[in-house]
């Protein structure tokens, strides 16, 4: 089976725009889709992320590397979580990435690992 990223993107403005009480609703909605992706096992990895304002940057710059706070890159969206599923083709993967969208309300993108070298 192949291994597929589901990313889960978010800006400041969607978050500041989500009620207190919508938020626990996509909480307990991508609970369920957790528990299901699980149970079909299909599950490999998956989690939440602090906003992007928390992120540290470490880059290599002539054989040094430099440390910075915050997002690599300035944009009004970023990765607020991800999964990590199994799927037996891309059209299956696709089925679980409209869920997972349905469940957080937001939008996922959907990627395929690349297949180890002699794979």
């Amino acid at each position: 089976m192949t291994q597929y990223l589901l990313s889960v993107y978010v800006s400041d403005e969607d978050m500041a725009n989500t009620s207190e009480a919508d938020m626990q609703a996509a909480f307990g909605a991508v609970d369920k889709f957790n528990d299901e992706v699980k149970a079909a096992g299909s599950w490999v990895f998956g989690g939440g992320l602090h906003p992007a304002n928390t992120a540290t940057v470490v880059k290599l710059n002539d054989g040094d590397t430099i440390v910075t706070d915050g997002p690599y890159v300035e944009t009004k969206e970023y990765l607020g979580g991800f999964w990590v599923i199994e799927a037996p083709d891309l059209d299956a993967a696709l089925e679980w990435a409209k869920k997972g969208s349905l469940a957080c309300a937001g939008t996922v993108e959907l990627r395929p690992f690349q297949d180890e070298p002699g794979a």
